[in-house]
């Protein structure tokens, strides 16, 4: 009986139809923004982007597994809005641009968390060190892009970081060690 029920699993999977490939996308820059945010003294939150990186992403929908992301993001592109915070998280006594001038994540797995939820976890190198860490994304919207005359996914991503694990910890707690990231991407279909 277990042969004969191993027998037509087989025999079903190979008469199955093949899926579609995975499908390459490029983020529409324009209409994408890395952002974070931190609280200062109980009293007020900075916020701040980056503004320069480069992602390669690879979505499967038919089978989510077969998905990766790589992103790379230039850290002298980090903005806060106010030069000397922004020169000063530049410095070495927060991110080392200088010695460190990019931060990089790379997927190691996409799961399906909801109708329109995927939980995308990867390694994240911020200072020099990696850490594991899950950006929730909620998928806004998948069609065709009227303008661009391609394929597009709108996608909202959420994580918060522990500045303390990658050794940017300076002036904490007085500077919360949490900080929340939300990314927005407008993905097009590769051409």
């Amino acid at each position: 009986m277990v042969r004969l029920a191993a027998a037509a699993l087989a025999a079903s999977l190979i008469a199955a139809p093949a899926l579609a490939e995975p499908v390459a996308y490029t983020v529409d820059k324009s209409h994408s923004s890395i952002f974070f945010s931190v609280e200062h003294l109980g009293f007020s939150t900075i916020h701040g982007r980056f503004g320069a990186y480069d992602a390669d992403i690879v979505l499967d929908e038919d089978d989510l597994a077969n998905s990766k992301a790589k992103v790379t993001i230039d850290m002298s592109s980090l903005d806060t809005f106010w030069d000397a915070r922004t020169e000063h998280l530049k410095s070495a006594d927060f991110f080392d641009v200088a010695k460190y001038p990019e931060a990089t994540f790379v997927s190691k797995s996409f799961e399906k968390t909801g109708d329109d939820k995927v939980a995308v976890t990867g390694d994240l190198t911020i200072h020099g060190k990696t850490k594991e860490v899950t950006i929730d994304f909620t998928v806004k919207k998948v069609g065709q892009n009227p303008m661009a005359k391609v394929r597009a996914i709108g996608l909202v991503g959420t994580t918060t970081l522990k500045r303390s694990d990658y050794d940017v910890a300076g002036y904490a707690p007085a500077v919360a060690d949490e900080v929340p990231l939300r990314i927005d991407l407008e993905l097009d279909q590769k051409q």
